[in-house]
């Protein structure tokens, strides 16, 4: 395991990254895995290889030359698929289950709702929605939602 920045990381044809780290060990199809996800997303990622051994520690992002920082934000991008909910269209019933019609920095969707528990509030004015299929879905500013969607929001908080 390393804290520094004498590694490289290459990505091969079939898409897999191969860590070398400073010691001319290669380990194919490392893993980029967030520390904290929500939090930090560029602090305190772990390089994990194919045993699910950690064998580098990036302690920042940012800190990386720009061939390594760029294959690691493409392969977190593919790894943490959460979309980012921009508007609340509407919500079949006000109570739970329901479907939630939504649109999202990716486009619009439909999810259901389970229960009220499926919210969480992250810090003073963010939210991680959990959809019924598994997808997270995060509300990075609620006050920066247009009013209707406010007041859909508040309903279930």
């Amino acid at each position: 395991m390393t804290n520094d920045l004498s590694f490289s990381l290459q990505r091969t044809q079939s898409g897999r990254l191969v860590f070398t780290g400073a010691d001319g060990q290669l380990h194919a199809g490392v893993v980029p895995v967030r520390a904290f996800p929500l939090a930090a997303p560029d602090e305190g990622i772990s390089l994990v290889n194919a045993e699910g051994r950690e064998v580098a520690w990036v302690e920042d992002l940012g800190a990386l030359p720009a061939e390594a920082r760029t294959l690691l934000q493409e392969e977190l991008a593919l790894r943490d698929f959460v979309p980012e909910i921009t508007r609340l269209k509407g919500v079949s019933t006000f109570s739970t289950p329901s479907v939630w019609t939504v649109e999202t920095d990716r486009g619009e969707t439909s999810f259901v709702l389970k229960g009220e528990e499926d919210i969480r509030r992250l810090g003073r004015v963010g939210l991680l929605i959990a959809g019924s299929q598994g997808v997270q879905y995060s509300v990075r500013d609620m006050t920066a939602l247009d009013r209707g969607s406010r007041r859909l929001l508040e309903r279930f908080l």
